[in-house]
């Protein structure tokens, strides 16, 4: 897709957010800036969306970020975003200056007690894996046979998932089982005020997602962009990553535009 491919309403959208006087712009990682692989360790970002979200980063009045679930430092070395790009791992709650929520020793004990049940779960289920992250452990099924998928995530939603303290996010066959409440919404509030934004722009391509574009508002100038198919609240919907580095890309170009720079 062309700059001359984003939809109509979708360029209007950005023109006016790269507009305003401090503008953020962050994006998911995994479905997004880089494609979704079968081994989550292989997922390598596109270049050119790396190279236009730090120009973004390096423009004036502009924060850029990229919001992700997977842990902070796992983040950093696989997308070599840098410059002053913000990284936020684990679903919003893991910033550079540490967990939102304090992990304390209950919040440990809990989370071994999951990564044990869900590597027992995946044991049973061909093809799954299980990984394990500072506040959290994720049950992956997207290499087992669909029937082995279905029954090692309805396992792993009818047990561990409803133990108390638990705090259950589903993706893209995945489940994840954090001892933290995380919200990429929050994440999003953070930054907002952080830097303070007067427009925000967020693509996304998962469920989880979905919490970061409801705490955005198009009435104040916010954008919202949904990549791939599936349900969604997003006011705009773009194919695929490598539509993500051309939005990416205009959204730079429209900022110089305005910033003059």
């Amino acid at each position: 897709m062309s700059a001359t491919g984003i939809p109509a309403d979708l360029r209007e959208s950005l023109t006016a957010a790269a507009a305003v006087p401090t503008l953020l712009v962050a994006s998911d990682y995994d479905g997004c800036m880089s494609p979704l692989v079968s081994r989550p360790e292989d997922a390598v970002p596109n270049p050119a969306s790396v190279a236009a979200i730090e120009a973004a980063a390096a423009l004036a009045d502009t924060a850029a970020a990229v919001v992700s679930g997977r842990e902070l430092a796992v983040l950093a070395d696989l997308s070599g975003v840098k410059g002053p790009v913000t990284l936020v791992g684990s679903h919003g709650s893991e910033f550079d200056t540490g967990f939102v929520e304090e992990i304390s020793e209950a919040h440990r004990e809990l989370l071994h007690r999951l990564i044990d049940e869900l590597r027992s779960i995946a044991a049973d289920h061909p093809g799954s894996r299980v990984e394990t992250k500072p506040a959290s452990t994720v049950l992956h099924v997207r290499n087992a046979a669909p029937a082995d998928a279905d029954a090692a995530l309805e396992a792993a939603r009818s047990g561990p998932a409803r133990w108390p303290g638990v705090h259950v996010t589903e993706g893209k066959e995945v489940i994840e089982l954090a001892v933290i409440e995380t919200s990429k919404g929050h994440a999003l509030d953070v930054l907002r005020d952080r830097v303070g934004a007067d427009a925000v722009i967020y693509l996304g391509d998962d469920v989880t997602d979905e919490k970061a574009f409801a705490h955005l508002d198009s009435e104040r100038g916010d954008v919202s962009i949904k990549v791939g198919a599936g349900d969604t609240i997003a006011t705009h919907r773009i194919g695929d990553t490598d539509d993500v580095a051309t939005v990416l890309e205009f959204i730079v170009a429209r900022r110089r535009e305005s910033t003059g720079r």
